[in-house]
């Protein structure tokens, strides 16, 4: 189920209300999250960017259930995952989100076949095979299925790994700097992989990263500073996003004027 995001007016795959996020105490209390409330709408590619420390990965990490909220509230669809305990709470993650990481995260020992049905496998599901194999030549490793990951290059391996976050049909995918480890031609092939599959299937991807480039793939690019959201950009190029980013480091370079 999905909920509405009134500052879009779809709905919601994924979504924080005045989400805080504080580590530490006392002199050495961090703020990551100051009261952030973003909806990520269904069906579409959207992209998280901000300075260094503006706290766009702990919105995901906080967002997708793999962190918890100081304070405020995270929803999958209709489900808060605040009330959940923990084991349900690893039920949802593994039946209704998918993940991309930076590190591709496969197992060595594993064939391509079986690293992506690895999150099925270990659920003691089947999942839908024709779904399954329709990803396989969507992410164009159907000649690879009996390799293992060391045989494969580093852009094919993350294609893996983004055949594996869709292998559940999840609700949404998370996806941390995808492109972090690749090339530029790799990492232009995971995005466009990415956002085909956006816009093939319907499914939802969110996705944090700090490239100007590969935000301008996705749909809309949710903007934070200081742990706090202060814009959104709809169909966005690598133009427009590097130059709201220099907005960003100009306004943090200028000294306050006192009174």
């Amino acid at each position: 189920m999905t909920t509405a995001d009134t500052t879009t007016g779809s709905t919601a795959a994924a979504r924080v209300a005045d989400a805080v996020k504080v580590y530490g105490t006392g002199d050495t209390e961090v703020r990551a999250l100051d009261g952030v409330s973003v909806g990520f709408p269904a069906g579409r590619f959207t992209a998280i960017m901000g300075p260094s420390g503006s706290g766009k990965s702990t919105l995901m990490h906080c967002a997708a259930g793999l962190d918890t909220l100081t304070s405020g509230s995270a929803f999958i669809g209709d489900t808060e995952l605040g009330a959940l305990d923990d084991r349900r709470l690893t039920l949802l993650r593994r039946r209704r989100i998918g993940f991309v990481f930076q590190a591709f995260n496969l197992i060595p020992t594993l064939t391509v076949a079986e690293n992506i049905t690895l999150p099925l496998d270990l659920a003691g599901e089947r999942g839908d095979r024709e779904w399954i194999d329709a990803l396989v030549d969507t992410v164009g490793l159907r000649d690879r299925l009996r390799h293992r990951p060391s045989e494969l290059s580093g852009g094919q391996q993350q294609r893996v790994a983004v055949a594996r976050a869709f292998a559940g049909s999840p609700d949404v995918v998370f996806a941390d700097e995808p492109t972090g480890n690749l090339d530029s031609r790799a990492g232009e092939e995971v995005l466009r992989l990415l956002g085909g599959t956006v816009r093939r299937t319907g499914r939802t991807v969110v996705m944090v990263t700090h490239d100007p480039v590969a935000a301008a793939h996705a749909d809309e690019v949710v903007f934070l500073a200081d742990g706090r959201l202060v814009d959104r950009m709809q169909s966005p190029t690598a133009e427009r996003v590097l130059d709201r980013l220099k907005a960003f480091d100009t306004a943090a370079r200028t000294p306050a004027v006192a009174p």
